[in-house]
């Protein structure tokens, strides 16, 4: 099934981003959904469709926006999540089930304002079968599979943390970034070690904010006063909830279909992609996504980043905005890798790379649980 004649016709963030003590969770979607709709040339009242995930979730979100949805969305599968609304909102219109759909996202994730309490479940598998033995949240979870790539494939350190010095540089040309001073793969390495081999630079920032979309048909893309952007791929997949269930350490299988998905309804192959995006929760997942979407082969990507092939002046443009190691990252930081790729397709990026056509936006849910993958064009294919 195709999703062309899907686009993306508002895209906007919170105002601020970063630690907002005095903005809710509830706030925060909100601000961010008035944004996107204003962005759109729109009102709350063009509104028919939502999605965005629980806590609050997208009854109380439409109540509070004062919007009565012929069509509602909560899935909630982590960081990714919003990639899957993207999905799900354009098979609705094209079904029928609504004309404008509205994503939000809203995340007090620094200063946990109306954030929901984390909570582990000693019921569920993993707190059965992983928690007990201190494998708990992303940083001791991530680990595993890292350690696992790293002694099979010859990933340095110094690889590693290059990852993070790639994506500074980017940030640094983004006044919004969080972190934009630029770094070295030596202030990487010297940075605290929080669980071997993650150090402090090559961990995800936790920050407050939030980001929404505006998704309808291409047919209506006169009407609104920004360049549409075209939603001409998508793909989803899941692998497991427990780290130690992945089918291989050293890959993502999820990562891989649903690239492949995504790939197949755009009509694309790597090299028609201008601009890349891959969630960066650790300095290890771009790693994973480039291989398992194709753009080098197994155990290449690492050196492929050290090259500076992804940085600025690079041959191919990755996490533009600094990334979740830079610009932000409020628990699930989906929402803003797509924010970026519309910023680019549109023209309108801090890093504006040059004239792209196709950027390609992948999200991870979870600790390798969950994937989402959006191909985003200048022009419907």
């Amino acid at each position: 099934m195709s999703n062309a004649g899907v686009i993306i016709a508002g895209a906007a963030e919170t105002d601020e981003i970063g630690r907002l003590p005095n903005k809710s969770t509830l706030g925060l979607h909100i601000e961010a959904a008035r944004n996107a709709v204003a962005d759109a040339g729109l009102t709350m009242k063009d509104i028919d469709g939502i999605a965005t995930v629980s806590a609050p979730g997208p009854v109380q979100v439409a109540h509070a926006l004062g919007i009565y949805p012929d069509w509602v969305d909560g899935t909630g599968v982590g960081g990714t999540s919003f990639l899957l609304h993207v999905r799900h909102a354009a098979a609705a219109i094209r079904a029928g089930y609504a004309k404008t759909v509205l994503i939000t996202h809203g995340e007090s994730g620094r200063s946990r304002v109306g954030a929901p309490p984390f909570r582990g479940d000693p019921s569920s598998p993993a707190g059965q079968f992983e928690a007990p033995y201190g494998t708990l949240g992303p940083t001791t979870t991530f680990t595993i599979p890292l350690l696992r790539y790293m002694k099979s494939y010859g990933l340095t350190p110094e690889q590693l943390a290059y990852v993070a010095v790639a994506q500074r540089q980017w940030a640094a040309k983004n006044p919004r970034a969080m972190f934009r001073d630029i770094i070295t793969v030596s202030d990487v390495l010297s940075s605290r070690l929080v669980a071997y081999p993650f150090h402090l630079l090559e961990c995800c920032l936790v920050t407050d904010g939030g980001g929404a979309l505006v998704v309808t048909s291409a047919d209506r893309a006169a009407d609104f006063p920004k360049p549409p952007v075209h939603v001409i791929g998508t793909g989803e997949a899941s692998e497991t909830p427990m780290i130690s269930q992945m089918l291989d350490f050293t890959e993502s299988q999820m990562f891989r279909q649903a690239g492949q998905r995504a790939f197949a309804e755009a009509g694309i192959t790597t090299a028609d992609v201008d601009h890349l995006m891959i969630y960066d929760a650790f300095a290890h997942v771009p790693i994973y996504g480039l291989e398992a979407l194709g753009f080098v082969k197994k155990g290449e990507a690492g050196p492929f980043i050290a090259e500076g092939n992804t940085e600025p002046g690079g041959s191919l443009p990755l996490n533009t905005n600094g990334g979740g190691l830079s610009y932000t990252h409020t628990g699930m930081y989906g929402m803003f890798a797509i924010q970026e790729g519309v910023r680019q397709i549109r023209g309108e990026a801090a890093a504006q790379v040059s004239n792209p056509s196709i950027s390609v936006v992948l999200g991870n849910g979870g600790m390798f649980a969950t994937c989402g993958v959006l191909v985003l064009g200048k022009n419907p294919r």
